[in-house]
């Protein structure tokens, strides 16, 4: 038996048909997703917001705040994960945002998002070749915020400038981008190559193959790979045609969710628990390599420890013949 709670996962757009972006959001539902996200297999997470019209960052932040900050989540919801609004609005690295609400960088539009979430941001996601990035990122850093580059069509020029105003993530690499790229360079090579970021990747089998799964897993090495499920608001729903995100959007019975106007995948309908299944599948990280990418990993991104994790709550996790799952809790 392990001696984990369960993953911790850093991109959650919402669960079980509730999504953390819709402007009728309400403090009931979100304690509903939160806990039914930490009964399955996450021992921890960030809420996400991702590209939104002002209202809703000005109404849903606070929402999102106070909730987290009640008793029974303390040390389970970690913070928040604003992905967007200062990302590229170009087709396919936009992915499945609006590209009318994607903004330029602006400092003190930043201040008011980070003011309105109350202190509680721990990720910021952004496009590092955007003029002015370099401020937000500053900023952000300076706020005690860990910077991401994703939904971008960064060069090997605009990565280092971001490293060097302080980014160190990139979110969901090899997705949030368009469906042709370069052969070379492309923000995957550039990505790959650069040892001063950790990549976050999502392995739900459906946004990466299994062989650029093995890839990234190899060219990253363990101290710099962040597994994340990216889940939707229908993660956790049947098969069907849903709204998700702003997007018509299908779930198939194997799990993908895509957009097929766009041709664009939509967030996951994964959970942690399957994401790091499908990696313990691939036999290419041994157990310790697979809970430094489910669980360490993620929290030191943010600059956080395991002391940092409520660890009483939940069932343990098991892992048993490759395959991790739930027990029974005592």
């Amino acid at each position: 038996m392990l001696e984990l709670p369960g993953f911790v996962d850093l991109q959650v757009n919402g669960f079980a048909g509730i999504d953390f972006s819709s402007p009728d959001l309400s403090e009931a539902e979100l304690r509903r997703a939160f806990r039914s996200i930490l009964s399955n297999g996450t021992a921890a997470f960030l809420p996400t917001v991702i590209t939104s019209p002002m209202e809703v960052y000005r109404r849903n932040l606070p929402l999102i705040a106070r909730a987290l900050r009640v008793e029974e989540f303390s040390g389970r919801v970690l913070g928040l994960h604003l992905e967007g609004p200062f990302i590229s609005a170009v087709p396919g690295a936009v992915g499945a945002h609006n590209p009318d609400h994607v903004c330029e960088p602006d400092v003190d539009l930043l201040a008011r998002l980070l003011d309105w979430a109350g202190g509680t941001v721990r990720l910021l996601t952004v496009a590092a070749e955007l003029p002015g990035v370099e401020s937000i990122i500053r900023f952000a850093a300076q706020r005690g915020v860990t910077v991401s580059v994703g939904h971008s069509l960064f060069d090997q020029r605009d990565l280092a400038r971001a490293y060097a105003a302080g980014a160190r993530g990139l979110t969901h690499l090899g997705n949030g981008l368009p469906n042709l790229l370069p052969r070379h360079p492309n923000p995957i090579w550039e990505g790959l190559a650069d040892d001063g970021f950790t990549a976050m990747v999502i392995a739900d089998g459906h946004h990466l193959p299994s062989t650029v799964v093995k890839t990234v897993a190899r060219a990253k090495g363990i101290e710099r790979l962040v597994v994340v499920s990216d889940a939707s608001p229908v993660a956790g729903l049947p098969p069907g045609e849903y709204d998700v995100l702003g997007n018509r959007a299908i779930l198939e019975p194997s799990g993908r969710l895509y957009n097929p106007d766009k041709q664009c995948l939509v967030g996951s309908s994964a959970t942690m628990l399957n994401c790091m299944n499908f990696l313990a599948s691939l036999e290419v990280l041994d157990l310790p390599a697979l809970l430094a990418v489910g669980f360490h990993n993620p929290l030191r991104l943010i600059s956080l420890d395991a002391g940092a994790i409520e660890c009483s709550s939940g069932p343990p996790m098991i892992f048993e013949a490759g395959v991790f799952r739930l027990g029974s809790q005592v």
